[in-house]
Order: structure tokens, then C-alpha cells, then sequence
């Protein structure tokens, strides 16, 4: 498909009154012949300038989650769905984003439908998306789909976020001390060392032991500094590339301590959450937990949702296929029983959801609340033995006097 641009234009109305705006072309030809249609006599017409300053940001979920809300709105509010495209995407700061929308607008304009326009860019609308909004689409339920969708992407993002907020926080941490102590070993012992010197005796092993380290630091910083930035450039790019790393790095990522279930937990409310959002729109189970299994963000939780998708095909019970997978706990099978019996499945995966979000919440603040005196105890530890070692040799030397 033709890249679409935009067109800053100057023109004259059927009333003879001068006027201006954007539009969005294949070229020229057709911008100014859309002004035409449009009974604009069209005078000026160039590509619309980039600005000089980063106005295009990579497009995250959350722009998409925003998208979504607005597309709601505009629709509850009566809005037509081209025009709503035309309103959001040339209101929006983003000039990607900007330009995704107006190429989901040109080709729904085409006669595309909404859920085959942004099936033509999964980079942004995964399958869920999409298969919700074609839901809507043939249910004449659009507005509401939307709604649900715009909702269930908020509160999905919100959970990441938690997740992300947990582990962050020692990370950064740790980055930080490991820069402050780098410091220490390059700038501040050489000049203790340039002191001991002149004492003429033996310094202590500790002390020594610490003036090796600077010196290697010293003599290999470019070395190691390197070395580390290299490895994590080459950690993301294997990460992103390799499957099959990342699905060992995501199954490992389950047997840490604490993080770990807080992963687990995470992993099993994506999965309530998403199942019950595509069930109660309507979308028959077996082609809902595809979707569902790339939404729970760990392969462990992938593999069984797929396992899972395969048995209930086979006219297994939802629930006895989430007890063979073993993964999930017998508190959520049993209110899967509870939902299947009572023709309310949605309600109660909603339920989990909600549950397994709150102890989520919990465990981040409980963790934020653990981690940090942990980290600064580590920190103390370390900075405070680098600075007993450079003045053991001058209490040392102060207890012979």
C-alpha cells in the first residue's frame, strides 16, 4: 500500500472565501483533487513540514490504550467512524501516531473494515484487538466493544506497570551503586594509595586487597565499562531474536524468589482478564485462548493456555483442561467449575482478575518496602567497607604511635 502524506493546503470555497487546513494523500494529484470534490478550489498545496524537534515518539501500548478510549468516546458521543478517525489523528501530538490513524481513516475510507485496517498493522493491534473489534463490527455492538477493549487495555497497561515498577526500582539502584563505587576505585583510593606509600610498612591484607581492585579498575575501566554495555546490547538483542532464549529466560524468571510469584500472579490476572473480556464479547472460547495465551507475558503460562485451547477443542471442560495444565491454582479452577455451571464464566474470570490485580498491587508494595532497606544495607556494606579499608592502616598506624 502507498505511503500516505500530509498536505498543509491554501483554497478558496464555493462562497469565494479563502481558507486553509491538512489532508492526507497518496501525492499532490490526489490532494488536490479530494480539495476539488470537496468544492474547494485548491491554490497552494505542499507536504505539511516536520518539525524540528522529536514531535514522532515510537508509538507505545499506551498510546494505542488512549486510541482506543477516544475512539470509544467519539462513538458514544455519535461521531462517525472516519470522522472520528480525522479528529483523533489530526489532534494527536504524536506525528507516528498521527500517521497511523490516518492510514487506518484512508483505508476504512476504502471501504476496508475497521478490524481488517488495523489488522494491517500487528506491530500495534494484536489479535485480541482485533478479533474483539470484528466482534463488534458484526453484532452491531462497535461502541461497546470499544469500551471494553479501551478498558481492558487500561487495566492491562496498569498491571504492567506495577510489574515494571517493582523491578525497576532495585535495578536502578543497583546501576547507581555500581557507578558510585567505580568512582571510588578510580578517583578517591589512588589518592590513599599516593598516601600509604610513605608509610613503609605492610598494609593490611583488606586494604591491599582493595587497592588491587582500583588498580585493575583503573588499568581496565574502557575495558570493563565496555564489556558491560556490550553484554546487556547483546543480552536485548538476543533476547528479541531468540525464542527459544527468551522462553528459557522467562521460565527461569519463575523460580526467583518472590519475583517469581509475583510473576506468576501477574501472568494468571493477564489471562483472567483477557479470556473474560473476549468471552463476554461473544468470542467462542477455543478461538479466544490463542489470543489469551500471547496475553498472559510468560511461556510457561503460553504453553499450557495452548495445550489447554487443544483439549477444549476436544470437548474437554474449561476447567479440567486448566487442572491438567498444572499451573494454575485450585482456588481459580474451582471458580472457572463455579462460572461453567452457572452460565458465568465471564463474571468470574472477571473476579479473578480483580483478585490476583490486588494481590499484585500488594506485592509490589510489599516488595518496594522489602527491597529497599535490603539494597541500602548491600550498599552500606560495600561503600562503607571501601572506606574502612582505605583508614585501617591509619588507625593502624595511630594505635603503634
Amino acid at each position: 500500500m502507498a505511503e500516505m502524506t500530509v498536505f498543509v493546503w491554501e483554497g478558496v470555497d464555493k462562497k469565494g472565501v479563502r481558507i486553509k487546513g491538512e489532508t492526507s494523500a497518496i501525492n499532490e494529484s490526489l490532494a488536490k483533487a479530494e480539495l476539488r470534490r470537496q468544492g474547494i478550489n485548491p491554490l497552494k498545496v505542499r507536504k505539511k513540514p516536520k518539525p524540528l524537534f522529536g514531535a514522532r515518539k515510537r508509538i507505545t501500548p499506551k498510546d494505542i490504550a488512549i486510541f482506543l478510549r477516544q475512539m470509544a468516546t467519539m462513538m458514544s458521543a455519535g461521531v462517525p467512524l472516519v470522522q472520528s478517525f480525522e479528529i483523533i489523528g489530526r489532534g494527536h501530538e504524536n506525528l507516528a501516531m498521527q500517521e497511523l490513524i490516518l492510514k487506518i481513516k484512508a483505508d476504512v475510507e476504502g471501504g476496508t473494515t475497521f478490524a481488517d485496517a488495523l489488522a494491517r498493522h500487528p506491530t500495534y493491534f494484536d489479535d485480541l484487538v482485533i478479533n474483539l473489534v470484528k466482534a463488534g463490527e458484526q453484532s452491531g455492538a462497535l461502541e461497546t466493544l470499544l469500551h471494553r477493549i479501551a478498558t481492558y487495555k487500561e487495566q492491562i497497561e496498569s498491571l504492567k506497570g506495577k510489574i515494571k515498577k517493582a523491578l525497576f526500582y532495585p535495578a536502578a539502584v543497583v546501576v547507581v551503586g555500581f557507578i558510585v563505587t567505580s568512582i571510588l576505585l578510580i578517583f578517591v583510593i589512588p589518592q590513599f594509595q599516593d598516601l600509604f606509600q610513605g608509610f613503609g610498612a605492610d598494609l593490611p591484607v583488606f586494604t591491599q586487597f582493595v587497592i588491587n581492585i582500583s588498580e585493575a579498575f583503573q588499568r581496565y575501566w574502557g575495558v570493563i565499562f565496555g564489556g558491560i554495555i556490550l553484554a546487556a546490547f547483546a543480552f536485548v538483542q538476543i533476547r528479541r531474536r531468540s525464542r527459544a532464549f527468551r522462553r528459557r529466560l522467562e521460565l527461569l524468571s519463575l523460580r526467583i524468589p518472590v519475583v517469581g510469584e509475583l510473576l506468576r500472579k501477574a501472568a494468571i490476572a493477564r489471562f483472567s482478564r483477557t479470556l473474560s473480556t473476549m468471552f463476554s464479547a461473544g468470542v467462542p472460547l477455543v478461538e479466544s485462548m490463542e489470543s489469551v495465551a500471547g496475553a498472559t507475558g510468560n511461556a510457561l503460562f503460553v504453553e499450557a493456555t495452548l495445550r489447554m485451547r487443544d483439549e477444549t477443542a476436544a470437548g474437554v471442560q474449561l476447567q479440567q483442561a486448566m487442572r491438567n495444565s498444572g499451573v494454575f491454582p485450585n482456588m481459580v479452577v474451582q471458580m472457572v467449575a463455579i462460572g461453567e455451571e452457572s452460565g458465568a464464566l465471564d463474571d468470574m474470570l472477571s473476579k479473578v482478575a480483580d483478585f490476583y490485580e490486588e494481590e499484585v498491587d500488594n506485592m509490589v508494595d510489599a516488595l518496594a518496602s522489602l527491597m529497599e532497606p535490603m539494597i541500602m544495607a548491600i550498599l552500606g556494606v560495600v561503600v562503607g567497607g571501601l572506606v574502612i579499608a582505605m583508614y585501617l592502616p591509619i588507625f593502624q598506624l595511630g594505635s603503634v604511635v
